[in-house]
C-alpha cells in the first residue's frame, strides 16, 4: 500500500554567535572603527597616552652603569575645524586649546616629572563633533633617546556608551621622534577611527603626511 513520503530531515540549527564584547576593541592598522552618532549625540572624548616612562638608553655594560633615563613622550593633536582653521594641540608651545571654545580639544596637563603613572589626556567635546573635520593624534619624544620599542605606549579612547579603543604601538622606528597615533574623521556625523602608527621625523614632515597644511616654527616648553 502506498505511504506518506518521508519527510526530508530537518536542517540542523545553526550556532548561536558568540556575544560580541563590547567592552574593549584593539584597532588594526587600517581597519577603521565607526562611533556611531547616538540622539544624544557625543559624550566627552577621554584620550589617554600611557608609557614606561624609564627605559635603558642603550645595551651593554656602560649602560647599565648609567642607569635607566626618563623619556619625556608628549601627546598632542594637529585639527582641522569644518568651517575654520587647522591647528595644533600640545604643550610644546604652550598650545593647550580649550573645550568651551575652538578647536573644542584640550590636553590636560604635560607631566614630565615621571610622577604621573596615568600617563598624559587629550579631551575632545563630543557635543561640538560637528564642529570638527578631523583630529590626528600625535605622540612626541620631546626629551631623550628615541626608544619607541621600550615605551610599551598604549592608547585608549573612552567616549559615553561607547565601547574602549585600544591603540598599541605595535611597529617601531627608533630612528624617528614623531608617531602619528590615531586619526579621528567626521563621517557623516559619526567618528571615524583609524590607527596610524606611522612614524616621522617632525611636525612638519608629519604634516604633510596627512595635509593638514600648516606653518611649523620652532618651539619650547616654559
Amino acid at each position: 500500500p502506498p505511504r506518506p513520503a518521508t519527510p526530508p530531515p530537518s536542517a540542523a540549527p545553526k550556532p548561536t554567535p558568540s556575544p560580541v564584547n563590547l567592552e574593549k576593541i584593539t584597532l588594526e592598522k587600517r581597519a577603521p572603527i565607526s562611533l556611531e552618532k547616538r540622539a544624544q549625540g557625543f559624550g566627552e572624548l577621554v584620550i589617554n597616552l600611557n608609557w614606561n616612562q624609564r627605559v635603558a638608553p642603550a645595551k651593554g655594560f656602560f649602560a647599565k652603569l648609567a642607569g635607566p633615563s626618563s623619556i619625556d613622550l608628549d601627546l598632542g593633536c594637529l585639527f582641522k575645524l569644518r568651517n575654520g582653521p587647522a591647528g595644533a594641540v600640545q604643550a610644546l608651545g604652550n598650545a593647550f586649546g580649550s573645550l568651551q571654545q575652538p578647536p573644542y580639544i584640550q590636553l590636560m596637563g604635560d607631566d614630565r616629572t615621571g610622577a604621573n603613572t596615568e600617563g598624559e589626556f587629550l579631551h575632545i567635546n563630543g557635543r561640538q563633533w560637528e564642529a570638527i573635520e578631523k583630529v590626528l593624534v600625535y605622540a612626541f619624544i620631546y626629551q631623550g633617546v628615541p626608544n619607541w620599542s621600550a615605551t610599551d605606549a598604549v592608547v585608549t579612547i573612552r567616549t559615553p556608551d561607547q565601547p574602549t579603543l585600544e591603540i598599541r604601538l605595535d611597529s617601531h622606528r627608533n630612528d624617528q621622534n614623531m608617531c602619528a597615533l590615531v586619526l579621528l574623521e567626521n563621517d557623516r556625523g559619526n567618528i571615524k577611527v583609524t590607527k596610524q602608527v606611522e612614524y616621522f621625523r617632525d611636525h612638519a614632515v608629519m604634516d604633510r603626511a596627512y595635509g593638514f597644511g600648516l606653518r611649523w616654527v620652532a618651539g619650547r616648553k616654559d
